[in-house]
């Protein structure tokens, strides 16, 4: 057990003592190192990043890289997970926060809040031609006539439409609710325009599906009758009702916006305008049949 002289005092040192710090050195020097140049150890991304990949993988992860792979699904239906999709549909209408859950999921794992498997779009637009092909049946449309219908309800109804509301709260979203606005934090587009399926598809169940079983029946087109436009504006009322909370729900899951709840303010007026339409006897389920009468002209 050798001995060492420091000024006034004995230091005892032990061999094995010895031994083990250097080995214990050596196994630490690079984490000691490491800690010098403030580097980790495994790849992280920024807590202030939105979960921003690096820059070796910021080509696989730009919106056109996304975009690019996700119209590459559209063409090949054997890679989209139509099961999944109908889940969503289902707790659309009995849980859409179910529903959100997983857009927090697809974030966590593929980096992207937006879908990247179609196979919803492709469900919803399966459900808007088997629904209008049933208005053009009970309006007594011709062949032609409900193939305008389609194209028109398809094309500017869903898509247009579609498009048109989806940009403008993306750019709504991304200027006035964001937490802490920089080009870190930002609401993706395609986020925009799968929030806007997802409330579109119960308003186009209600209006396009059930509505239909009311329409010859108690929903009266050519009757002023109080039942037949109370009815058909009730639909509408749930319809649109739906639309609105299904909408505030996405933009509310989202951890980087504040004051989602601005989204919910249009409910006033929706409920203001229904009473007002009952009470004057706007039948708005009579005016939308003349409409698509109109168009296939």
């Amino acid at each position: 057990m050798p001995r060492k002289f420091s000024g006034s005092h004995y230091v005892v040192s032990f061999p094995d003592q010895e031994a083990s710090t250097n080995k214990l050195d050596l196994v630490l020097s690079p984490v000691k190192e490491c800690n010098k140049i403030n580097c980790t150890m495994l790849p992280t991304t920024s807590p202030h990043s939105n979960g921003a990949p690096g820059s070796r993988d910021a080509a696989r992860h730009t919106a056109g890289a996304k975009r690019y792979k996700y119209l590459r699904r559209l063409l090949h239906f054997g890679q989209m997970d139509f099961d999944f999709a109908i889940w969503q549909m289902l707790y659309l209408f009995t849980s859409p926060q179910r529903v959100y859950r997983n857009f927090h999921y697809r974030k966590q794992t593929k980096d992207q809040w937006a879908r990247d498997d179609p196979a919803f779009l492709v469900l919803l637009s399966i459900w808007l031609c088997v629904s209008t092909l049933g208005f053009g049946l009970v309006l007594d449309m011709g062949v032609l006539e409900t193939l305008k219908l389609l194209l028109w309800v398809v094309f500017v109804d869903c898509i247009g439409v579609g498009l048109l509301i989806s940009t403008l709260m993306w750019v709504i979203s991304n200027k006035y609710l964001l937490k802490q606005p920089s080009r870190n934090f930002d609401v993706e587009w395609g986020y925009a325009f799968d929030v806007h399926l997802n409330a579109f598809y119960p308003l186009l169940v209600i209006l396009h599906f059930l509505q239909l079983f009311f329409i010859n029946h108690v929903v009266v087109i050519n009757s002023d009758w109080f039942l037949g436009y109370f009815v058909g504006n009730t639909l509408w009322l749930i319809a649109i009702g739906y639309y609105l909370y299904i909408t505030f729900l996405g933009y509310n899951a989202l951890p980087f916006l504040q004051n989602t709840v601005v989204l919910l303010y249009p409910f006033a007026l929706l409920c203001l305008f229904y009473v007002l339409s009952v009470s004057l006897g706007w039948n708005l389920t009579q005016g939308l049949c003349s409409f698509y009468k109109f168009r296939v002209r």
